[in-house]
């Protein structure tokens, strides 16, 4: 089973580098073993999705590069850390949005030495936000890093974003997906419902779903199966229904499990999946992104009392 995230990862983009001292954060701490920054170079480079790398800061030896229109490499100290990159988020759309971005930290050769993932939360219609990401300090005798590129952004919109800490939501309901785990084929999800509020909330059934692509919108030819049994047997999300009450402090979960076998047809990805947990509930947007390749199937588990 895989401890990573489930993602069908986007094409690598706007490969930056110039030495730089960064913007502030928007949602992330600062990391350890900062280096003496060189002047700042801008980067030109288009956007991925809103989001664009605006410098990168790689202790080196040599030079500053001038800015370019494409990849800038730089020789970099064995050693040294206090890698980072500075960003910039723009929501040209006409509802605010949160935006989770994926950035890599990969050697000259492209092997990913780390990643990092961001979440901006609430960007405004036509407005930008600036933050800085940071490696760290890498593991001793780690290849150095010389560049660092967008791997992938989600984003959806800021009143669907699942919110698994900070202020309760209006709703008293707290709803996220976890990373999930992955075997031969099979994939799971976790969905993990958190009563946050001052009211009971009474659960019976299955978590309600609409499958949804990269613009949000329906995802056609997916069968939605009940219990994760439909799909692979052994996956802890094969009870049945059963009705309970779930009270201030307390969770639940569920679980979303499908298949990546890929046959005779056209493969289906869906990378949000908007879950309303159960009558009256606020919808909430996760990024699962499912590869389905030709099953045209996905099964979903019952709530059930979860541990905390």
């Amino acid at each position: 089973m895989r401890s990573s995230r489930l993602r069908l990862l986007a094409p690598a983009a706007a490969l930056l580098l110039a030495t730089a001292c960064g913007a502030d954060r928007a949602d992330q701490g600062r990391g350890a073993g900062a280096a003496v920054p060189a002047p700042r170079a801008p980067v030109t480079d288009p956007p991925v999705d809103g989001v664009r790398i605006t410098s990168v800061t790689l202790p080196s030896a040599s030079p500053t590069p001038p800015a370019t229109h494409g990849p800038v490499h730089a020789d970099r100290l064995p050693g040294d850390s206090g890698v980072f990159a500075a960003y910039q988020v723009s929501n040209d759309g006409d509802e605010a949005m949160t935006y989770t971005v994926l950035f890599a930290f990969t050697t000259d050769t492209g092997g990913v030495m780390d990643n990092r993932e961001v979440t901006v939360s609430g960007v405004a219609p036509g407005s930008s936000r600036s933050g800085r990401v940071d490696l760290g300090v890498l593991a001793p005798g780690a290849s150095p890093v010389t560049r660092v590129k967008i791997e992938k952004v989600s984003k959806v919109p800021a009143a669907e974003a699942p919110a698994r800490t900070g202020a309760c939501p209006a709703s008293g309901l707290r709803l996220w997906a976890d990373d999930g785990d992955a075997a031969m084929g099979l994939r799971v999800v976790g969905l993990h419902l958190e009563n946050c509020g001052k009211s009971d909330y009474a659960l019976d059934g299955y978590p309600r779903l609409s499958l949804l692509d990269e613009n949000r919108e329906p995802v056609p030819g997916v069968r939605i199966l009940h219990g994760g049994a439909a799909i692979a047997s052994g996956t802890g999300y094969d009870d049945p229904p059963a009705p309970f009450t779930l009270k201030p402090g307390q969770a639940a979960r569920s679980g979303l499990v499908w298949r990546n076998t890929t046959l005779a047809g056209t493969t289906v990805t869906v990378p949000y999946v908007r879950v309303l947990a159960g009558p009256g509930a606020a919808p909430v947007t996760v990024t699962p992104d499912l590869d389905l390749g030709t099953t045209g199937r996905l099964g979903v588990g019952a709530w059930e009392r979860a541990d905390r």
